[in-house]
């Protein structure tokens, strides 16, 4: 069961690290609302919904999703309309939206952001479904729940210390320009992710 743990530690915080849509949309939330509480529905909210993929992905849902090439691409072109679309709302997000933007982010539009950028990003869900949901199947019984609870909790924990230092980073930047510049970084990332998902779902359609 030792090994089942280490192995989901390794493997989630593999996966949840890089910068992707979902972490920079738990930062800047961290950091734009005006208390730690005001950010708590989008960790909640991502956390929650990382838990179904994982639960999914374990149960086998990734052999199926796997097992059908036009599942992928509906996944994929969803995925690069949304992201391109996010990241034209990151862009425009200037200076002084930067400053403003927990009043505009509701709870309810926060839990609505969050669940998308978890839920309709095929990057998380082909990494999760795929990755984990591969990886679980060498696991049996308790080991498998362990290695299921351990990517699980990995995956709250790094929501919960997004938030955190989106809040520190925040505090430090007290004219908004960092945030400002943050955002227009977060852009392009969630741009660069959107042109590797077009180039990937061309590829698919390509060969079929």
């Amino acid at each position: 069961m030792t090994e089942a743990i280490i192995h989901g530690i390794i493997l989630a915080f593999g996966l949840i690290i890089p910068l992707g849509v979902q972490n920079v949309f738990v930062f800047n939330q961290g950091a734009l609302q005006p208390t730690f509480i005001r950010a708590l529905p989008v960790v909640i909210t991502a956390g929650i919904c990382d838990t179904i993929l994982i639960v999914a992905a374990v149960s086998g849902v990734s052999l199926l999703v796997l097992s059908f090439a036009w599942l992928e691409n509906i996944i994929f072109g969803v995925g690069v309309i949304f992201l391109l679309y996010m990241g034209l709302f990151l862009w425009r997000s200037s200076t002084t939206t930067a400053k403003v933007a927990g009043e505009i982010f509701s709870t309810r539009k926060q839990i609505l952001f969050a669940a998308s950028v978890s839920l309709l990003n095929p990057h998380a869900i082909l990494d999760t479904i795929g990755v984990i949901g591969t990886n679980s199947l060498t696991y049996f019984g308790n080991e498998r729940w362990a290695f299921t609870l351990t990517t699980i909790v990995v995956s709250w924990l790094w929501f919960l210390g997004l938030a955190i230092s989106g809040r520190y980073f925040g505090k430090l930047d007290s004219s908004g320009k960092r945030m400002g510049l943050l955002n227009k970084v977060s852009a392009l990332v969630v741009w660069g992710v959107a042109v590797y998902m077009a180039i990937k779902l061309l590829g698919n359609l390509m060969i079929t």
